[in-house]
């Protein structure tokens, strides 16, 4: 049986706000390969397809588009910041808390100079105002991109009221950002929680558990490979994962 739906006296005031990271790792093994790697990033993702992937983001939290802004930057990255409201209004009958509901995008491509790791970030912002709820794009966002580590961060801020005029600070039954995330997409990863849930603050990452080589070189095949160049990859590639994951940096130690 369905829930029975919240009823509010007015507007929704609550503010969801949805930041969520991905991190693709590669390897990329002498400097022309880095360069053409930067390369090849920056325009699988340029501004033109980040804003394609946003606005289908939108279409499926029910949202309207006020404005695209996008950006292509030099040496590399790209930007995109859309301005969405929950309902479809009028260009001249824009009201003012309506706008502050948006999806951003900012990309981060780089490498580390000694071990030929190139990782790529996607930093996604979405928050919204009122009932639509950025958690159902989780399934598409991860699938957007090559995701091997993933953060993410769900705060649900500002208060509404009920009918009986009771302050309300959370419209929605959640215990963990991972019910968001089909099983089968979970199954692929190692995931934690940490959650605050007095504050209405959640959070998970997750690390991709298998580590298939050739998935991870670019424009090289596995078997061109010495054993143990492999394996000093193979060990790099995981490393690169864990301090991203754990926050800690361990490279150079044994």
């Amino acid at each position: 049986m369905a829930a029975n739906k919240l009823k509010l006296y007015g507007f929704n005031n609550l503010t969801k706000s949805l930041s969520f990271n991905i991190y693709d790792i590669c390897y990329a093994g002498s400097a022309r390969e880095q360069k053409d790697y930067i390369a090849y990033i920056d325009e699988e993702y340029n501004s033109d397809r980040l804003t394609s992937i946003l606005l289908h983001v939108t279409e499926m939290i029910g949202a309207h588009v006020l404005s695209v802004s996008k950006q292509d930057y030099e040496p590399q990255g790209a930007s995109v910041t859309i301005l969405v409201a929950e309902e479809e209004i009028r260009k001249d009958a824009v009201v003012a808390h309506l706008d502050k509901s948006h999806v951003t995008v900012h990309t981060y491509p780089e490498f580390h100079p000694e071990t030929s790791i190139a990782t790529f970030r996607v930093d996604i912002d979405v928050s919204t105002c009122g009932k639509i709820t950025p958690l159902s794009t989780l399934d598409y966002l991860i699938g957007s991109f090559d995701s091997d580590i993933i953060t993410m961060d769900y705060r649900v801020r500002g208060f509404t009221r009920d009918v009986e005029g009771n302050k309300v600070f959370m419209d929605e039954s959640l215990t963990s950002i991972q019910s968001y995330i089909d099983n089968k997409t979970l199954e692929l990863y190692d995931a934690i929680d940490v959650n605050v849930y007095q504050s209405n603050l959640f959070h998970t990452k997750m690390m991709v558990r298998d580590v298939i080589l050739q998935d991870y070189l670019f424009n090289s095949d596995v078997y061109e490979l010495a054993p143990k160049k492999r394996i000093d990859i193979t060990n790099n590639i995981r490393k690169e994962m864990i301090e991203i994951f754990s926050g800690v940096n361990v490279f150079g130690q044994n």
